[in-house]
């Protein structure tokens, strides 16, 4: 637990409900989205809709650009084109076959290319205080797997 205290007027809860049968599930948020999950034909889905796994790198690389153009803002740097790539190694043999261990991903690797004005000195204070300030990534790192960002800078267009 960290000794930072977190103001209360600064946490905004973020919710979700889901419900489903068998694999397929059907999740608002906020009853304002409208997610459909569902899973690969191996572990009993239609592949009908995004796997659980899926969304949560799609978390990882629009989270990333969502803070990026915070941080950005608070650089004073111009951001254009963002790229972004997630790969995730998974073992299925926890989740698939119910052998003993972490079902966790074991690696994740995040590649980012960003267009942007920044000099290499602010390239790299915007790469930096982006996964400190991101909260997926924080999830991921903070989670023991091995963790690797990998950002390019490109000009602006």
């Amino acid at each position: 637990m960290t000794s930072t205290l977190r103001r209360k007027d600064t946490v905004v809860p973020f919710t979700v409900t889901g419900s489903g049968t068998g694999v397929a599930q059907t999740v608002d948020v906020d009853g304002k989205h409208t997610i459909q999950v569902d899973t690969y034909p191996s572990f009993g889905g239609d592949d009908a809709a995004p796997s659980p796994l899926a969304y949560l790198l799609a978390a990882l690389t629009s989270c990333n650009q969502v803070v990026s153009a915070v941080v950005a803002k608070d650089l004073g740097l111009t951001l254009g084109q963002v790229q972004a790539e997630a790969v995730g190694d998974l073992d299925t043999a926890v989740i698939g076959g119910g052998a003993q261990g972490n079902a966790n991903f074991d690696a994740v690797r995040l590649q980012v290319s960003i267009e942007t004005d920044a000099t290499a000195e602010q390239f790299a204070q915007l790469k930096s205080e982006t996964e400190r300030r991101c909260p997926v990534s924080q999830m991921f790192i903070r989670s023991g797997l091995e963790f690797s960002n990998e950002w390019t800078q490109k000009p602006l267009a």
